[in-house]
């Protein structure tokens, strides 16, 4: 049987639920977010903490900004231990939270979209965006090419780096523990 693939997202429907911020450092300054969704270790000395945005129902999973992946002690504990190659555990502080949460930073870019499979817009010249012709402008329906993504179980995609892809095993193990906060979608 062919390991499966899962974009992890945050469930943005789950009732009375919080909404959290842009991260901050230690001198209240934002820290730019893009720098943990890059798909490589991040190297931080300072101090983050992530502001509640809208109060509401801690969640285990949960996306501060724009799709930077906050999760409670309990869940990084798992994927610690099943992906821990694949991950690094970022502490951070949630305003008015006693419980740990860490920023779950995916540390590898793999080239794994089936372009075949997926639907795909190119940036061309005609876009005005010269240093971004060839590159990927679109991927919806996204598809893995599973030979390609290998034995990895955290990863974003080289090239499409949004995304959150987690394997099969992770997400059972997410559905086991029963996280809340995390929608998947095959992929």
């Amino acid at each position: 049987m062919s390991k499966r693939f899962f974009k992890l997202a945050d469930d943005v429907n789950v009732p009375h639920r919080w909404h959290l911020d842009a991260p901050t450092n230690s001198r209240g300054e934002k820290v730019d977010e893009g720098l943990f969704r890059r798909g490589v270790p991040v190297h931080i000395t300072d101090h983050v903490r992530i502001p509640v945005e809208i109060a509401g129902k801690p969640l285990d999973f949960t996306f501060a900004a724009v799709g930077l992946p906050v999760v409670h002690v309990r869940v990084a504990s798992m994927f610690a231990e099943l992906a821990p190659e694949d991950v690094q555990l970022f502490p951070v502080e949630v305003e008015g939270q006693p419980d740990q949460y860490l920023i779950l930073v995916a540390t590898h870019l793999i080239r794994c979209i089936d372009e075949e499979a997926s639907r795909i817009r190119l940036w061309t010249h005609e876009d005005g965006a010269p240093h971004m012709v060839g590159r990927y402008a679109s991927v919806r329906d996204m598809r893995i090419d599973k030979a390609k993504a290998g034995s990895a179980n955290v990863f974003r995609c080289e090239g499409w780096i949004g995304p959150l892809i987690v394997s099969g095993e992770i997400k059972r193990a997410l559905d086991r523990m029963g996280a809340t906060g995390t929608r998947f979608e095959e992929v």
